[in-house]
This record gives C-alpha cells, structure tokens and sequence, in this order.
C-alpha cells in the first residue's frame, strides 16, 4: 500500500474512533459507539501490518489467540462490581505494552542503523518508558486497592520521595536523549518508573481511587501516544490522544465532583479529623430502626419516590431486585426516578450501568444537578448501599474530610429510608448524621434482601 492510502486508511480509523467517544456519551448510543470503535481498531490493526515489510505472522497470529482467549475469559467472568478493578488492570495493560513496545524499538532501531534514532525517537522512548510503567504499577496497585488485597501505605516524606524519583527518571531520560547508544539508560528509566508509580498510589485512600483510574487511563493514552511517536504511526498517536485528552476531562469533572483538587487527590487522602464526632455521639440513642412491613406501609401512600443507589447495591447485585420494585410502586401509581450521584460506586457511570443491565429506561436516571432541586417535594427517598455521597456533612461541617463535596440533598426529602447492613462509615470514615435524622428509618439488611421484602411487603399491603 502506498503512504497515501495508508495514511487514509489511519484518518478513517481515527474518525470512527471519535464517533466511537461520541456514541457512548449516551446508552442508546453507546452500543453503536463500541462497533464504531471496534471497527476503527481493526482498520488500524490491518493497517498498520500490511504497511510492514517484513512481519512474521506467526507469533502475530499467536498473540492473538491467545489474547483473545484470556480477555474473553475475563471478560466473561468479571462481576459489574468489579468492573473498576478490571478498568485498572487494561490501563496497566496498555501503559505496559508502550513500555515494552518502545524499549524493543529502540533495541531494533541501534541494531538496524544509528541514525534511526532522532532526537525525537529518543524523546519519545523516554516518554513511553517513563510514563507506561508509572501507568502500570500504579493501576497494578489500584487494582489491589479495590480488590481488597492492598492496604493504604503511608510513608513519611511520600511528596519529597515522590519528587526525587520523578527527577531522577527525568534526569535519566535526558541523558537517554543524549547518548540513546546506552540502553541500559532505558531500563533504569523503567526501574525508577516502577518505584515512582508504586509509591505515587500507595498513600491515596480507597475513596480517591475512581479519580486515580480516572487519570491512569489518561497516563495509558499519553503512553500510547508517545508510542506512536516512537513507531512513526499516526492512528497509534491520534488514538493516545484522544484516551489521554478524555482521561483528564473525565478526571476533572470528577474532582468537581468531590470537591477535590487533583493536587489534593494526588497527595493527599481523605482522613476523619480527630475532632469529627465519633459514631456514638452521632448515632447514640437516635437511629430509628424499622422492619418490612413498616417502610411498606410509609411507601404505600407516596406519590413521589426516588432510589439512591450505591456502591451496597453493586455488592449485592440488588439492581434486578429494586427493578421489580420499581414497577410495583409505579403500578400503584408513584411516580419513580433515580438519583444518580458523579461518584457513587467504584467508577464514573457504574451505578447507571447497573441499572441499564436490569433494563430500567435511563430516563429514569437523573444527574444529581437535575434531581436535587426536587427532593423537598418527594414522598420518599430510598438510599440503598450510599453513604458518604448523602452525608450532609458535606454542607454542615466546614471541618469534615468531604467538607464541600457536593452531594444528594436526600436530608430534604418528607421520609427516607435507608437499606444498609450496618452503620459502618463509607470510605471517608465518618459517621453519617442522615442515618439519624428525624425522617429516617433504618432497614439493617443485605440490598437485595432488604429491596425483595419491601416488595414482598408492599404486596401484601
């Protein structure tokens, strides 16, 4: 293929991935929008091998086999609850891959002819080797973090040990620039990445970590796009571009979201102040506990009722369970919306993910701008597996960890009921005044269980 055709071939790649990004800012459009993309990858895919000379397809072949058989094993697999976790490990995967892809080239390019090697090859390598592997085991530990298995680690001096990696690693990668013929440069990039990425996300709280996934999807398109540099291929560049370019919007918007700087997500974490109220003085005496039957009773009257879903509802895989509770109250005649707050859940979109695989319409999903307002005239709000993204502490206690944040005005609804296992705190571990307040009542039960006897209740009403 001539570079002409190429290169077009790269151009309509790259514009089916933008109409991918552009589908999937909607459900009734996201489906299309994975085609569109997948298409475009293949394109670049068959693409990029046939403008090869020399490609041994063999091992190409080999690769994709058994790729495709571990992916479809794990996608297959994976629980929606642990969807974020499988979101970390891709962007390991990716910010790996430009490591080793940059690393070879730079290996084949000395062995082919010196001067392949340009001052932008070698900017490039650097780049791919520094920041793929920061994107790797950072998401490796990120990973570890939501799967449970990896603890806080809180290292005094983390920001001057964090600053002295990065300019070591960026130290080493002018001196690649300088003289590339030594690779051994390369791979003490690489070992100083691996130090820096491990101890950029150790100290960060489990609160923090979807903005964490956030920007390290972010750093795996930068990689990439460093990759392609170092590849000389365009759709590999614009492809990086584009993931990095909506990593930080995404990345962004969520620290909005939370009332957080990224500074502050990158070298801080959330801790309870030690003159926060403690749990007793919060809860003590207050907390009104109710049974099935009772909240069926409350509900059968209400007009107006909105769901709060949380991360309790993934755990428990209650999104079917709260659908069929969803049309009974709407066959007797309540009118049902959902609130949905930026943050709820592990990820960006996992609470409306959840209720898209349970089939309920996403109109019924509402952004926590939208539905705020109208929580002062709702019946009933039903939180379900949420805690601190309801805690009005948010609004009332200048000294909270989550001082700020904004969050779901559920306080203001005429009655709420609350479907929680117990009272322990979410991840900023803080007692919540809600769970107290005059208009609640508690259900201390599983989601699932707690949503199924409601119904089972309300039937029976």
């Amino acid at each position: 293929m001539g570079s002409a055709l190429i290169n077009l071939a790269y151009l309509a790649a790259a514009t089916l991935f933008i109409l991918g990004i552009k589908g999937l800012t909607h459900p009734r459009t996201a489906v299309r929008g994975n085609q569109l993309g997948a298409i475009g990858m293949l394109i670049a895919v068959v693409t990029a091998l046939v403008d090869q000379q020399v490609v041994n397809y063999v091992w190409i072949i080999a690769g994709l086999v058994i790729g495709s058989g571990i992916g479809a094993l794990m996608a297959t697999r994976v629980q929606m609850t642990d969807m974020p976790q499988m979101v970390a490990l891709l962007n390991g995967f990716g910010g790996i891959a430009s490591t080793l892809v940059a690393g070879a080239a730079l290996l084949d390019a000395l062995q082919i002819d010196l001067s392949l090697v340009t001052i932008q090859f070698a900017i490039a390598t650097a780049a791919s080797g520094l920041i793929g592997t920061v994107t790797f085991w950072g998401s490796m530990v990120a990973f570890g973090k939501l799967q449970g298995i990896v603890k806080d680690v809180r290292l005094s001096g983390a920001q001057i040990i964090n600053a002295i990696l990065l300019v070591i690693a960026l130290a080493l990668s002018g001196w690649l620039v300088v003289d590339p013929t030594a690779t051994w440069i390369y791979w003490a990039i690489v070992l100083v990445s691996t130090l820096l990425g491990l101890s950029l996300v150790f100290p960060i709280g489990g609160a923090d970590m979807p903005v964490v996934i956030s920007l390290l999807n972010s750093y795996s398109g930068i990689a990439a796009s460093a990759a392609g540099f170092v590849l000389n291929n365009n759709a590999l560049i614009i492809t990086g571009s584009l993931v990095g370019a909506s990593g930080i919007i995404l990345t962004s918007i969520m620290c909005r979201a939370m009332n957080r700087s990224l500074t502050n997500v990158l070298f801080g974490i959330w801790v309870a102040s030690d003159e926060a109220q403690s749990s007793d003085e919060v809860y003590g005496g207050r907390v009104k506990s109710a049974n099935a039957e009772e909240l069926a009773m409350l509900m059968e009257a209400a007009r107006r009722v909105v769901i709060v879903p949380g991360y309790g509802m993934a755990v428990s895989q209650a999104q079917h369970a709260v659908r069929d509770l969803v049309n009974l109250l709407e066959e007797r005649g309540a009118e049902v919306e959902f609130a949905i707050h930026p943050v709820a859940g592990r990820m960006p979109g996992h609470m409306n993910v959840l209720l898209a695989e349970a089939d309920i319409p996403y109109d019924k999903m509402k952004e926590m701008d939208e539905i705020n307002p109208s929580f002062d005239q709702t019946d009933v709000v039903i939180v379900i597996g949420a805690n601190d993204v309801v805690n009005p502490l948010a609004r009332t206690d200048p000294g909270s960890p989550i001082a700020g944040m904004p969050i779901l005005n559920v306080d203001k609804a005429r009655s709420i009921i609350v479907i929680k296992r117990s009272l322990s705190p979410g991840f900023a571990g803080i007692p919540n005044p809600l769970f107290a307040a005059d208009n609640t009542l508690m259900l201390f039960a599983d989601a699932k269980k707690g949503a199924l006897d409601i119904m089972n209740a309300l039937k029976a009403v």
